[in-house]
């Protein structure tokens, strides 16, 4: 998850599910919203502001707050019964013999629950915030807010409490929705139409702290956001406070509509210092209607791992702009390399529409959904072609593992690049192709560009690298050439990316 945390200082706390994380998370998920000091919130409203707003929001707020409802749930935790992990017991200690000397101390002394640990499942809560989206009772809220739930139950507006089951979720945009067990009609909102613009009057309503209905009041500071916490990140930002417990609950226009739905806060100290972030319901509400009908969420998918163009990487491309997608890798057999799209192409738009960057490009193809047919634009070997692309659906995520390679055989040192390389296939886990590196100056030109212990280099210069004299080739005719840098594709583990290396490093 790509975060702030480079701009915080250490003492910055960041509020994240109902914990308070230190300054690497400074973006997290929050179980929560935040609640403004009584006399703040008791504040007369000013001529000043009516004239640029409602002059109160009461009516609006009648309207709506029936339909929010505070969610409540169990989750079971499993303890690891193996290694020694429950308390008491030290790490990777096994469990003990009763004829064990030591039995007896644990078990007075040490593990609660006994000298092998405890492997007993453990109950835990949680609490957020949801709302009502029709009359026989179907709830949106945050997916983190109903993970690993055992017992969901809603408290409604009057105070009654109805258990309630997870019908889906949505991982990806922190979704999910939730069914009302108990039959009735139900008090309901609706998702907004038209998308809200920056300035706009916001109210959030939510459960923070688990202090029950709360309003909360501001605008939409920002849209478009992008927080590092996955793939299809698009937040408003709004600066209505919210704090732990109002994940999930809705923010709306001033006509009582939702355009967001309360996920997450950036804060130094764990509460509200007026940055929130939604999903919009634009978003939100396409993947509540997959979640309703198939209890999970289908999306469109070509087959390739893309990363942001860089100046240097434009540089070495040749291109004059760093607006689109770089193609790391395109997967065999799979719709973008079926249609001609290889590794080193920039994609710069989809169906016309041209694109920022990679996060823009994964956000439309995933919305066209499996079978739709996408026209792709893209740049290959500085020429712009377009290709017709029949989308497939996005299998399960693959967890990328990287291992830290040792070499067998020699290594190539290049020591003004702050790297030694081996050829691949003389290094352990590394392949057949390529010339791993092997060893790495956290300091040194290669590692400040983004090389890694254990990457494997598999092209340089736009040919394939079977040694390590192929990259110190390539080098060599870029400075021949005149050119400022060359271009590596390089692979971590699964993963696959570009980089590039300057041929002169200072």
């Amino acid at each position: 998850m790509s975060s702030l945390s480079s701009f915080e200082p250490p003492a910055r706390r960041v509020t994240t599910r109902g914990m308070l994380l230190g300054a690497a998370a400074a973006l997290a998920l929050s179980t929560g919203t935040t609640l403004p000091l009584a006399a703040r919130a008791e504040a007369p409203v000013t001529q000043g502001m009516a004239a640029v707003g409602p002059a109160s929001f009461a009516d609006m707020v009648d309207r709506v707050k029936g339909a929010v409802v505070s969610v409540k749930v169990t989750t079971i935790d499993k303890a690891e019964a193996e290694g020694g992990e429950g308390p008491g017991l030290p790490p990777g200690m096994p469990p003990l013999s009763p004829d064990d000397p030591l039995y007896r101390f644990f078990k007075r002394f040490g593990a609660p629950n006994g000298p092998h640990g405890d492997a007993r499942p453990h109950k835990g809560q949680a609490q957020g915030s949801g709302f009502i989206i029709s009359a026989d009772g179907y709830v949106v809220t945050n997916n983190h807010v109903v993970e690993n739930a055992t017992e969901v139950s809603v408290t409604l507006d009057s105070g009654k409490t109805v258990s309630a089951k997870v019908l889906g979720t949505d991982k990806k945009t922190d979704l999910a929705l939730l069914k009302i067990n108990e039959a009735g009609t139900y008090p309901f909102v609706q998702f907004a139409t038209e998308t809200p613009r920056v300035g706009d009057w916001v109210i959030a309503v939510g459960n923070p702290f688990g202090l029950g209905g709360t309003v909360t009041a501001g605008i939409v500071s920002a849209r478009g956001r992008d927080i590092g916490s996955g793939p299809y990140d698009d937040y408003l930002q709004i600066d209505a406070p919210v704090n732990r417990g109002n994940s999930g609950g809705p923010t709306f226009n001033n006509k009582g509509e939702v355009v967001g739905v309360n996920t997450a806060i950036f804060s130094p100290s764990g509460g509200s210092v007026g940055i929130g972030f939604a999903i919009p319901s634009e978003v939100a509400k396409d993947v509540i209607s997959a979640l309703k009908d198939k209890g999970a969420v289908s999306r469109g998918f070509i087959g390739v791992q893309i990363q942001p163009v860089t100046q240097d990487i434009a540089d070495s491309l040749g291109l004059k702009s760093t607006k689109g997608a770089l193609v790391a890798q395109a997967q065999a057999d799979k719709p973008a390399a079926k249609a001609g799209i290889s590794a080193g192409d920039v994609i710069i738009a989809v169906n016309g529409d041209k694109i920022d960057g990679p996060r823009e490009l994964s956000r439309k193809i995933a919305a066209l959904g499996p079978d739709a047919t996408a026209e792709l634009t893209y740049i290959h070997n500085g020429s712009e072609k377009k290709a017709s692309v029949k989308l497939g659906q996005l299998p399960n995520e693959k967890e990328a593992k990287l291992d830290v390679p040792k070499a067998k055989a020699g290594k190539t040192s290049l020591a003004k690049f702050g790297m030694s390389l081996a050829p691949a296939s003389d290094v352990p886990n590394a392949g057949a192709e390529g010339a791993a590196v092997t060893d790495l100056d956290p300091d040194g030109v290669a590692a400040q560009k983004g090389l890694r212990p254990g990457d494997v280099i598999l092209d340089a210069g736009g040919k394939p690298v079977t040694s390590p004299e192929d990259i110190v080739t390539a080098l060599d005719t870029a400075r021949k050439d005149g050119r400022t840098a060359v271009l590596l594709r390089v692979r971590t583990g699964d993963n696959t990316r570009f980089l590039a290396l300057p041929a002169n490093p200072s």
